[in-house]
């Protein structure tokens, strides 16, 4: 699914994140910057250990905030690093718009044009599914409505059942307006 907000557009998609080919793409980090499992996992066991070296250096950060780092061997040229979650490796709705909120104003601080994000916190973090849906899309929205530089805001579904839940979220929020 796609839709224009303003200049911008947002896409929903299902596939791997770690093979898209926006400019960069969004890892759910924790506040440490330390590239384990889940999307961090296949950041880096495609883009390299370089990833998560230059992320730690910047470390560790607020939840709630992002780090940009080169994209190392992934096709997007940078990782913007959000931090949704703590060492308990849980998240909230909160720091999920507010991670989401960091990525996107470091994008645009950057002169990023296209970013892919994944759903922060649903995996480890432990968020339902709909409600992160809510929650990233609002704040993307939102967001677009000022934005210069970003042109593409692209969420990258790596299960059917997330991504049928982004599509359901967006669906709602247009037969609302």
């Amino acid at each position: 699914m796609e839709v224009q907000i303003n200049r911008s557009k947002v896409e929903i998609v299902e596939g791997d994140i770690s093979e898209q080919d926006t400019q960069a793409v969004v890892n759910a980090a924790n506040d440490h910057l330390w590239m384990g499992s889940g999307v961090a996992g296949a950041l880096k066991k495609k883009g390299g250990n370089s990833i998560e070296d230059e992320a730690t250096e910047q470390g560790p950060v607020n939840v709630g905030e992002s780090v940009l780092t080169g994209g190392g061997d992934l096709t997007a040229s940078y990782v913007i690093h959000a931090v949704s979650m703590g060492q308990d490796l849980k998240t909230n709705p909160d720091a999920i718009g507010k991670a989401t909120q960091s990525a996107l104003e470091v994008a645009e601080e950057n002169n990023i044009s296209s970013v892919s994000f994944p759903a922060i916190g649903t995996g480890a973090g432990g968020v339902e599914i709909h409600q992160c849906a809510s929650v990233m899309l609002h704040t993307t929205i939102d967001f677009l409505q000022s934005a210069s530089n970003l042109t593409l805001v692209r969420f990258v579904l790596f299960d059917e059942a997330v991504y049928e839940a982004f599509n359901d979220e967006l669906r709602h929020i247009f037969e609302r307006s």
